[in-house]
C-alpha cells in the first residue's frame, strides 16, 4: 500500500478500501493520469485554461487555431454592411458571437430568477412525432413546432419581431444522506413570454440547454466508432442495470443516419455539423449545409428580411470560415488535472469507482489512428464518457424525443476540465438545464440507469463526500 493512503485518516482509509472489495483500489496514480488529452494536454488551470490550443499544434497550424478563434469570439451584424464577412445576423437570433455563449470557452449558464436575458441558454422546441412525418423526422430528429421551429429565438433584426423570452423560476426539494446531511435541490420551471407570432402548438415539448465547454471535442470525434459502440449494452446483458445506447442522427454531408456523439442527448454526428446547426439556430446565419435562414412560413418578416448570402451564391458563413472555425473548435486543449496523487483524490477515485460511476462516466479511450487532425491522433485520452445515451430517470426528463432519444435519455456529458469549471466561466452550474448550483447537486439528480450510483453516495458520510468532490474537482 502506497505511502499516499496511509496519510489518510484511519476512518476514511477504513472506509474506502472496505467499501471498495468489487471496484478497481487505486493506491497512486495511473501513468499519464494527469494528461487528460494525451499530448494534446495544455498546462493551465487559471480562467483562461479552456480556450488554449492543443499542446501538440505546430506554430504553422496555431496561425489557423487563431483565425477561427477570431471568427469564434467577434460579433457578427446585420446585413448589409461593409463588413462582408461577418454581415448576415439574423433575422431572428439567440446572440450574435459564439463566445458570448461559450464565455472564456466555457459552460453556459440559465438566467437568474425574474431576468429574461438567457444568453448562455436556449430552448428547444418541439411537439410529439407524427407518423406521416417521418422523413422529418429522420432528417431533424424532431417534429419542429409549427410557428416558431425547433429553436426559441429571443431576438431579431430591426422589422423583425423576436418570437418571445425566456424566464426560469425554481420549485425546491431537499434530500438527506444517511448521515443527515441535507442538500436543496432545485427544479426549473419555464415560462416563455412575449411570443412574437401568436400561441403555440398545446402540445409544445420545451427543453432548456445551457452551453456546454468547448474543450476536447476534436479528441471525441477522434474515439473510434466501434470504440464507442463496444459499450453499448441495451439489453443489460451484464445485468449491471446500466443499458448505454448510440444515437442515431442524421449527417447532412453525408445524406445518411450515423452515430451521434455530441450535443447534450448525442444529436449531432461531428464537429463541423455542429457548428453549422449553431451558427443557423443561434445567430441566424447561412451555411453551405443551411443555406436557408431559420424562419418558419408563418414569419413573413423574416422570411423577407435581407440577409448576407454573397451575389456569387457563397454563404453568411462561408466554407472556408467555417473550416477555420471548426479547426479552431477541433483543436480547443483540454487543461492537465491537478492533485492526481493526492490521498483524498485517490480516496474519492476509489468511490467513485465503488458506486459505479465508471458504468457511464468511461474514464479512458485512445483516439483512432485517423482523426480529422493528425495532433488528435493515436492519443491516450481521459474523458470520463462514453458518449452513449442512458436513461436519467424522470426527475432529469425533457419529456422531448430526439431521433433516437427520449424524453429521460441524456448522452453521458465528459467530466475532463470539471474542477475549473467555476474558475473559467465564473460559476458552478450545471447539467443540461444548469439547475445544479455545484457537483453535488449533479449527482443528486442522477436517476434511471444511475439511480443505484447515486443511492450508493448517499450513504457517504462528511469525509468521503468530501473527497469525492476532490477527486471530481482534480478532473
Amino acid at each position: 500500500m502506497s505511502m499516499s493512503l496511509l496519510r489518510l485518516s484511519p476512518l476514511l482509509l477504513a472506509l474506502t478500501l472496505a467499501a471498495c472489495d468489487d471496484a478497481p483500489r487505486f493506491t497512486q496514480a495511473e501513468p499519464g493520469e494527469a494528461l487528460s488529452g494525451g499530448k494534446a494536454t495544455v498546462q493551465r488551470s487559471d480562467r483562461n485554461a479552456y480556450s488554449l490550443p492543443s499542446a501538440n499544434l505546430s506554430p504553422e497550424r496555431r496561425l489557423d487555431f487563431s483565425v477561427g478563434n477570431s471568427f469564434f469570439r467577434s460579433p457578427w451584424v446585420i446585413a448589409p454592411s461593409t463588413t462582408t464577412a461577418r454581415d448576415g445576423l439574423g433575422p431572428l437570433f439567440n446572440t450574435n458571437a459564439c463566445q458570448n455563449c461559450h464565455v472564456r470557452d466555457g459552460r453556459g449558464h440559465p438566467p437568474e430568477p425574474g431576468d429574461s436575458n438567457a444568453v448562455s441558454m436556449l430552448v428547444r422546441l418541439s411537439i410529439p412525432d407524427q407518423p406521416y412525418l417521418a422523413r422529418e423526422i429522420e432528417r431533424i430528429g424532431v417534429v419542429p413546432e409549427p410557428t416558431y421551429g425547433t429553436q426559441l429565438q429571443d431576438m431579431a433584426i430591426p422589422g423583425v419581431a423576436p418570437e418571445g423570452k425566456v424566464r426560469v423560476s425554481y420549485d425546491s426539494h431537499t434530500v438527506a444522506f444517511k448521515d443527515g446531511h441535507q442538500v436543496e435541490l432545485q427544479r426549473p420551471t419555464l415560462q416563455i413570454t412575449q411570443l412574437g407570432y401568436g400561441p403555440m402548438h398545446p402540445d409544445t415539448r420545451f427543453s432548456a440547454r445551457i452551453a456546454p465547454p468547448m474543450i476536447g471535442l476534436g479528441l471525441l470525434e477522434a474515439i473510434a466508432e466501434t470504440d464507442i459502440l463496444a459499450n453499448e449494452d441495451p439489453d443489460d446483458r451484464n445485468r449491471d442495470g446500466i443499458r448505454g445506447r448510440a444515437n442515431r442522427v442524421w449527417d447532412d454531408a453525408q445524406g445518411k443516419t450515423v452515430l451521434g456523439r455530441f450535443g447534450w442527448k448525442a444529436g449531432q454526428p461531428n464537429v463541423n455539423q455542429q457548428n453549422v446547426h449553431a451558427f443557423a439556430g443561434d445567430m441566424g446565419l447561412t451555411s453551405t449545409l443551411q443555406p436557408k435562414d431559420d424562419c418558419t412560413a408563418a414569419q413573413t418578416d423574416c422570411l423577407a428580411a435581407p440577409n448576407g448570402d454573397g451575389q456569387g451564391g457563397e454563404k453568411e458563413v462561408s466554407d472556408n470560415i467555417l473550416r477555420l472555425v471548426t479547426f479552431y473548435t477541433r483543436n480547443l486543449g483540454v487543461p492537465a488535472r491537478r492533485n492526481v496523487d493526492a490521498p483524498q483524490v485517490l480516496a474519492g477515485k476509489n468511490l467513485f469507482f465503488q458506486a459505479g460511476c465508471q458504468g457511464c462516466h468511461t474514464p479512458q479511450f485512445t483516439t483512432s489512428a485517423n482523426a480529422k487532425e493528425p495532433e488528435l491522433a493515436n492519443q491516450v485520452i481521459r474523458p470520463y464518457s462514453d458518449l452513449l445515451l442512458h436513461d436519467m430517470g424522470p426527475g432529469l426528463s425533457d419529456e422531448r424525443t430526439e431521433f433516437a432519444a427520449n424524453g429521460q435519455d441524456w448522452r453521458t456529458p465528459p467530466l475532463w476540465g470539471v474542477g475549473l469549471s467555476e474558475t473559467v466561466s465564473g460559476h458552478s452550474r450545471f447539467l443540461h438545464d444548469g439547475r445544479a448550483r455545484n457537483l453535488l447537486e449533479a449527482v443528486l439528480w442522477h436517476g434511471g440507469e444511475a439511480q443505484a450510483a447515486r443511492d450508493q453516495v448517499l450513504t457517504f458520510n462528511a469525509e468521503q463526500r468530501a473527497a469525492l468532490l476532490a477527486f471530481l474537482n482534480s478532473l
